[in-house]
């Protein structure tokens, strides 16, 4: 069985038990508390917190999906026989459809009968001080006619929250070959910023099933790598070493869908991880076709993920790759001249010049990861300090725009708008494949980053000048209005609703609007009515 009927096979057995399909949402998560998407129940946090009704949105309150999902601290683990970066979760999801006994039944009959598995054991929850013991799902599983069930504690049987909050609860966890295949999430409760747990009122069903482990399994192989999600990959790779083979072959499908989904190679946050992954496999792989491998997991999982954008992927490589080519020699080069290299100075070479950890190293083979990344931490809260002296910071606020005195907010207050203005008019210039990456204002200027993939025309910039200027010149009011996040959603307004939004968002209308975040000095643009 190949992993497209693999996958196909648990779409169809779910769909026919009342599930609705709902497609993947994307790497970069709406959740502002994680940097990526890292289980298939993150876009279905609303349904199970009730703050969205899946009725009304899905037609069910049952639901599946195959989630493309991230795990960013695996990356130094790849290359064994088992840790990804990049992988598929097979989910489903009840929010208060059913709960326990369904669940169990749906994962038993999955696994033995669809899938032609014999569960070894299974695992549940043993109970501690806080949440008393899974009777109920021991219960469930003997009625089945399984007896080896082993009982574990809060690391092992107890799930969540993604993040600092959200639903939680005890899980039950299928095991084949002496391999965690499923683990079933019963979320009873919702877990605060201080790690109380309060009970949710609609108790629901979260799932997931590694399609890479679950492929194992069926097809028989030793490993994920000998599965026929990689073999091909693999293949493509003319390097000896095993475990090479395995870094860039993760490495570069993770890279595909990172940048399929909006990533772009920069030096914080998904950006930081994109570009460290395809440097990696640059560095591991000096003799590889990338573009060969590229088109190749583009071949092998195009057919079910549609999105996968060939000419897209290359691009950006490609000019990562240029990028790195010239910055990697004038780094080596630089290199070669100190005799110490700390973690202060491996930093200072990765940001000015892009070199890798794993190529630093290499001069000092002391040099320890944790030390780097302490470099790396204290480097991002000078850069948050330094944008806070930008805005003021000497106490004048108006939402979240800071100043020293009330002609310096009037100041950044028009800058800040036109800013959106820019936003807007970039949108209606260049189409909605244009995606902002930041911006910083001050007293003297504002600066707008935005992503787009190719360099503008000189055309193309008068255009998005005019209609700037156009709009200034109409003087048009602007009023704010405060509303949850979701219900700004629902009504139009169109922000990078992937960034780290708060609960609640600002409004401000000038004949389009503003999505703004209380609690922090970002602002966005609705598509622009111009």
């Amino acid at each position: 069985m190949d992993s497209q009927e693999i996958r196909q096979k648990f779409l169809k057995f779910f769909e026919s038990r009342g599930h609705k399909i709902v497609p993947s949402s994307s790497l970069v998560p709406a959740d502002p508390s994680v940097l990526l998407t890292t289980a298939g129940m993150q876009q279905f946090k609303p349904y199970f917190t009730g703050q969205k009704d899946p009725s009304l949105d899905f037609g069910s309150k049952n639901t599946i999906s195959i989630q493309k999902s991230f795990r960013t601290s695996d990356i130094e683990e790849v290359g064994d026989e088992s840790h990804l970066t990049f992988f598929e979760m097979l989910g489903s999801f009840s929010f208060g459809g059913y709960f326990k006994k369904e669940a169990i039944e749906y994962g038993y009959e999955f696994i033995t009968q669809e899938m032609g598995l014999k569960i070894d054991y299974v695992s549940v929850f043993e109970g501690d001080s806080e949440v008393p013991a899974d009777t109920e799902s021991e219960r469930i599983w003997r009625s089945l006619g399984v007896s080896n069930i082993k009982k574990f504690g809060r690391q092992d049987n107890f799930w969540g929250p993604t993040g600092l909050e959200g639903p939680c609860g005890p899980t039950t966890e299928i095991y084949v070959n002496g391999v965690e295949i499923w683990n079933l999430v019963f979320n009873e409760f919702y877990c605060r910023p201080d790690k109380t747990l309060e009970p949710l009122k609609v108790k629901g069903v979260d799932t997931g099933m590694g399609m890479e482990r679950l492929a194992v399994a069926v097809q028989k192989k030793k490993n994920i790598f000998e599965t026929d999600l990689f073999e091909q990959l693999i293949d493509q790779i003319d390097v000896a070493d095993e475990k090479v083979k395995r870094i860039i072959t993760d490495h570069i499908r993770a890279s595909a869908f990172l940048i399929t989904d909006g990533v772009r190679p920069s030096n914080k946050e998904a950006g930081y991880i994109l570009r460290r992954l395809m440097r990696r496999a640059m560095i591991y792989g000096s003799k590889t076709d990338f573009e060969r491998l590229l088109l190749k997991v583009v071949d092998l999982y195009g057919g079910f993920y549609k999105e996968l954008n060939p000419v897209l992927i290359l691009e950006v490589f490609n000019k990562e790759s240029n990028q790195f080519s010239d910055t990697l020699a004038r780094g080596m080069k630089e290199l070669e001249k100190i005799s110490l290299v700390d973690a202060a100075v491996a930093f200072r070479f990765y940001e000015s010049y892009g070199l890798p950890f794993e190529v630093i190293k290499d001069k000092n083979p002391d040099l320890k990861r944790e030390d780097f990344e302490a470099e790396f931490k204290k480097h991002q809260e000078i850069s948050r300090a330094g944008a806070e002296k930008k805005f003021g910071g000497h106490g004048l606020v108006e939402g979240d725009l800071m100043a020293a005195n009330p002609e310096e907010l009037k100041i950044k207050t028009r800058l800040h708008t036109a800013t959106h203005l820019l936003n807007a008019s970039l949108h209606k210039v260049l189409g909605d494949v244009v995606s902002q990456r930041g911006s910083d204002i001050t007293a003297e200027r504002t600066r707008f980053d935005f992503a787009f993939e190719r360099k503008m025309t000189p055309q193309e910039i008068k255009q998005v000048e005019d209609l700037v200027n156009n709009k200034i010149k109409e003087n048009l009011p602007v009023k704010t209005e405060e509303m949850a996040l979701e219900e700004a959603k629902a009504i139009g307004a169109a922000g990078v609703f992937d960034s780290k939004y708060g609960e609640r968002v600002m409004l401000s209308s000038k004949k389009y609007y503003i999505v703004k975040n209380i609690n922090s000095v970002s602002l966005w643009t609705k598509k622009i009515y111009i």
